[in-house]
């Protein structure tokens, strides 16, 4: 059984929180499966606003897939997050992936 598996019949039991949200979207993110991790990250957010690395990888999964405007947005609201948690790597990260979509 794959992971995405394992925690998707996890979530299908009733777990449902910010953690396993990120699991799920980190899975299917790593599968190049980015439609599939949207919805996670979103649901991660949803859980805990200040879960930095889930907007980085939503974010990133947005470009991915295309959608640059919804990508930038969630950068833009991931980056103040990232930098009021001291979470350098994924402010550097977001700041990157900023500058790529201004570019």
């Amino acid at each position: 059984m794959s992971i995405t598996e394992n925690l998707e019949k996890m979530l299908a039991a009733g777990r449902d929180d910010a953690m396993l949200r990120f699991g799920l979207g980190s899975a299917y993110f790593n599968n190049k499966e980015f439609d599939n991790a949207v919805p996670h990250l979103q649901a991660c957010i949803a859980h805990d606003a200040g879960y930095s690395a889930a907007y980085k990888l939503l974010g990133k999964a947005l470009y991915k897939i295309g959608k640059n405007e919804e990508a930038k947005k969630v950068f833009q609201a991931g980056l103040p997050i990232a930098a009021n948690k001291g979470d350098k790597q994924t402010e550097r990260e977001i700041l990157a992936f900023l500058n790529k979509l201004d570019g």
